[in-house]
């Protein structure tokens, strides 16, 4: 059946195997609870950039001429803002699949007596959030300057 692969067999609690699977449990919780803090942060990114904080320009102009400054700057924001949305939407995502992807996977390999270090997952969302930081970095420098 489909749902036997997702279930695992009563093993024998010689040496640390308890000990072993529990902490890759934990491991499972801490990669899912990064995953939902970055959709959270997603979200509330998305949600405050619907919120119109823009500086008023220089009133000495015509309205029309405001007008179409502000939807210039709203436009540009929105953009800005899609892009950091939609990293950090990603990153959330992708933490939580590599998370539950490495617990069972680890979860075969310690059953087996094996074990095989994460490289890949550290190394990946290390990558996101350097990108997440620089996009935030740029759109803050590009705002000011």
């Amino acid at each position: 059946m489909f749902w036997q692969q997702f279930t695992s067999r009563t093993l024998a609690n010689s040496g640390s195997t308890a000990r072993d699977h529990l902490a890759s449990e934990r491991t499972l919780l801490a990669w899912l609870r990064t995953g939902l803090g970055f959709v959270a942060l997603g979200l509330a990114v998305e949600r405050v950039g619907q919120l119109d904080l823009t500086k008023l320009p220089d009133s000495s102009r015509s309205p029309s001429t405001l007008m179409k400054e502000l939807d210039d700057r709203r436009k540009r924001r929105a953009d800005e803002e899609h892009i950091m949305v939609g990293a950090l939407l990603s990153t959330g995502a992708g933490s939580i699949g590599y998370g539950t992807w490495r617990y069972y996977s680890n979860m075969k390999a310690l059953e087996r007596g094996l074990y095989k270090p994460a490289l890949f997952g550290v190394g990946s969302v290390s990558l996101a959030m350097t990108g997440v930081v620089g996009v935030a970095w740029w759109s803050t420098m590009s705002r000011e300057g």
